[in-house]
């Protein structure tokens, strides 16, 4: 199996590392359950937040008393002094431990920084000289943000969307932090489950020996997918290449991340599935997405009122309630049997 050295962290992890997002949505014995055979099958990396809901008290149940078996990184979403030390005390009291592995600023507003009268950069270097954080991150959705922290010189990793499907300009970003020696935490490498073959996000991980991808597990299943390619890792074959090429022909582009920053909606819209409905409806199983409930969320795009709000959040630039309006009609064709997604 590859190892990755996450930048100046000099943290050496293996090549996967486990996003814990998804076990908020995991009965509390199960995420224990799987969290335990994660870390059997030689995942040694976890990723969670505050905003995670229960996920860092799951994680203390795991593995309380082992922390010095396994790297910890949390998140605060704080834009005061404030509310990051509250934060940091919360997750050091879920996770049951005194000092965490890489706590970083959470879906960054700005390229945090002395100075800059936040107080949130001064912060953690405070959490750090009393020992409770070892090392300071990033995380972030907008490229320039991002960006901007990886030539910094301030922060030992960043975290941002990386996958098959990225542009170049997201390449651009994996370089610059190698350059610097900055750590790049992969997230989203199934760029929102609209990548299905876990095989091929995996080859294209390996293309890059500074990124860490962490992947979001919620079922023993997919847990075990990604422990087979510990032993037996997924490369990048002329096939694989030309398949993931197919891809990026089909889905690059102007497509919904899902990365959920256009909400809330004023209209009650779940943008952030409804605007990526074609999709879903051709890349997973059809039926869920053409229940009721999904009927009736879809309906609520005839509400919309083109305000504009969800565009001018969009960290992509995309134009959101143009996406919307495609999707309801191909959906609304999809149901009358006019299209099919089989």
């Amino acid at each position: 199996m590859r190892e990755i050295v996450l930048g100046k962290t000099g943290i050496r992890t293996v090549q996967n590392a486990f996003g814990v997002l998804p076990l908020q949505r995991t009965e509390k014995e199960l995420a224990v359950k799987i969290l335990h055979r994660a870390y059997e099958g030689g995942i040694r990396f976890y990723d969670t937040a505050r905003d995670y809901t229960d996920s860092e008290e799951k994680l203390g149940a795991a593995f309380s008393g082992m922390w010095d078996k396994v790297f910890i990184a949390s998140k605060t979403h704080a834009g005061t002094p404030e509310g990051f030390w509250k934060d940091l005390e919360t997750s050091l009291g879920l996770l049951k431990t005194d000092c965490l592995d890489l706590y970083q600023l959470h879906q960054a507003k700005q390229c945090y920084r002395p100075g800059d009268g936040s107080g949130l950069y001064e912060c953690m270097l405070e959490a750090k000289a009393q020992g409770k954080i070892r090392h300071i991150g990033l995380s972030a959705h907008r490229w320039e943000i991002a960006m901007e922290a990886a030539k910094s010189g301030l922060y030992e990793t960043v975290q941002f969307p990386f996958s098959y499907l990225s542009s170049e300009k997201d390449a651009e970003l994996v370089r610059v932090c190698a350059e610097n020696n900055v750590g790049f935490i992969a997230m989203k490498g199934l760029a929102g489950g609209l990548i299905t073959h876990s095989d091929a996000a995996m080859a294209f991980m390996t293309q890059y020996d500074n990124v860490l991808p962490i992947w979001g597990i919620q079922r023993e299943s997919e847990l075990e997918e990604w422990l087979s390619y510990m032993d037996s890792t997924p490369e990048m074959t002329p096939e694989m290449t030309a398949f993931i090429e197919k891809e990026r022909k089909e889905l690059a582009g102007d497509f919904c991340r899902a990365c959920g920053y256009c909400l809330p909606c004023s209209s009650g819209i779940v943008i952030n599935q409804c605007a990526r409905m074609s999709l879903l409806l051709r890349r997973m199983p059809s039926a869920e997405w053409l229940s009721e409930k999904w009927q009736n969320e879809m309906k609520k795009i005839e509400n919309c009122i083109q305000c504009g709000r969800c565009a001018s959040r969009c960290p992509y630039g995309l134009n959101t309630p143009e996406l919307l309006k495609r999707n309801y009609e191909d959906y609304k064709n999809v149901l009358a049997g006019k299209v099919s997604v089989d």
